[in-house]
């Protein structure tokens, strides 16, 4: 019988181990962006989810998104090399959508490595398109390949004063 992982919040005795995927799936070649601390930051932000795949210190995938009024942001995903193949991925970007689904978002917004093709094929099946390209984003090194996904129409009504 194939056991499922399950999807739970990130805590702070995951950050170490999200930081160190993150470095060596994420940001390899690059230096470290996604320390420690700055994701333990994300974690404790409460417009943001941050959770994983794995036990405390053993994680396998993680995602960390960032809510805003009508958009969000996926921040950071990434399932272990050695797990991949296996739906993990698509299970991480469902759940992290789900909450901006129902709070009313209209789009999320990712970014890409442009030297990772697999990272916007992955987007890119899962309902994301391609937006715009920003030269040198990664530490002035490498390009990055902005993606949109649209969630909802937009619903505001201008509010008028009487």
């Amino acid at each position: 019988m194939l056991s499922i992982p399950l999807i739970r919040f990130a805590t702070a005795q995951d950050a170490h181990a999200i930081a160190e995927m993150s470095r060596d799936c994420i940001e390899h070649g690059l230096g470290w962006s996604w320390t420690t601390g700055r994701v333990r930051a994300a974690i404790g932000d409460p417009c943001s989810n941050a959770i994983a795949i794995g036990a405390h210190g053993a994680i396998i995938g993680f995602g960390i998104m960032q809510y805003g009024e009508f958009s969000a942001h996926l921040a950071l995903l990434a399932v272990h090399p050695d797990c991949r193949q296996r739906g993990l991925g698509a299970r991480l970007i469902d759940w992290l959508e789900q909450p901006a689904r129902v709070a009313g978002i209209e789009r999320i917004h990712v970014e890409a490595r442009a030297d990772n093709p697999r990272a916007i094929a992955f987007y890119c099946q899962h309902g994301y398109a391609q937006c715009g390209r920003v030269s040198r984003y990664y530490r002035g090194l490498i390009d990055a390949v902005q993606l949109e996904k649209r969630l909802a129409a937009a619903v505001h009504e201008s509010r008028s004063v009487p």
